[in-house]
């Protein structure tokens, strides 16, 4: 069974009602970016980011994932997938996807401020219980935080991503500027023979990446024509 590894940003999610954080009227022009998701940030005003977050969770809970999403996890059914995303919503688990991994962090975990990876004090939220009070502390004694990999801090997880791409037949990019590093250099690791589908409306930097077969629509659009694509292929 062939590999896909799909690599997808804020674009994959923006259907469901998600606001994005750098394009027009997104997240970052309401709340400075250093303040809400910076480690600094979180040192210098832990209840305001707590609040912050508490706000994004509400805004997930009342989201349904689109057809991209599902779209992306009915690949399943004719493919080994992964989905690698820089988005912190838990939208690809909700259409079905089975593995994934999240580059940034899970909107819907906290964890221990003084050791955000150690398993014992990772706590899943719900969806009737969703909000963090401030000040709350963690089972460690240390402040509850988000999980959520701040501005400025290791990304753990883009190794375990960058092996995936390596191994994969196809590669997909979905909804993603290939701004945010580490997750951009992720294209580098793909194999000379594995082709490359990037789906966004918008223009793409793909700098020296040549082989790229662009479909400029939107994550469910795209999807669709990417999905018939590849079951052309297949029948040939």
């Amino acid at each position: 069974m062939k590999k896909i590894a799909v690599l997808t940003g804020a674009g994959m999610s923006a259907e469901s009602g998600l606001k994005t954080f750098r394009d027009a009227g997104g997240l970052w022009e309401e709340y400075p970016v250093q303040q809400v998701a910076s480690h600094e940030g979180w040192l210098a005003d832990p209840a305001l980011v707590t609040r912050f977050y508490n706000e994004r969770r509400r805004q997930l809970v009342g989201a349904r994932p689109n057809e991209g999403h599902r779209l992306v996890a009915a690949l399943e059914n004719d493919y080994s997938v992964t989905v690698i995303t820089q988005n912190v919503d838990n939208l690809h688990e909700q259409a079905g996807s089975t593995n994934v991994i999240h580059l940034h962090g899970e909107l819907m975990k906290v964890c221990s401020s003084r050791d955000p990876y150690d398993p014992k004090y990772i706590r899943e939220l719900t969806a009737d219980d969703c909000e963090v009070e401030p000040g709350t502390l963690a089972g460690d004694g240390s402040l509850l935080r988000p999980f959520i990999v701040f501005f400025g801090e290791a990304v753990p997880m883009i190794e375990p991503a960058a092996d995936v791409v390596a191994e994969a037949d196809i590669m997909v990019i979905i909804g993603t500027s290939l701004n945010v590093y580490p997750a951009a250099g992720l294209v580098a690791y793909a194999k000379p023979s594995a082709p490359i589908y990037l789906i966004d409306p918008n223009a793409v930097n793909t700098g020296r990446y040549r082989n790229i077969r662009r479909i400029m629509k939107g994550a469910s659009e795209g999807m669709r024509e990417l999905t018939e694509m590849l079951r052309t292929q297949s029948d040939e």
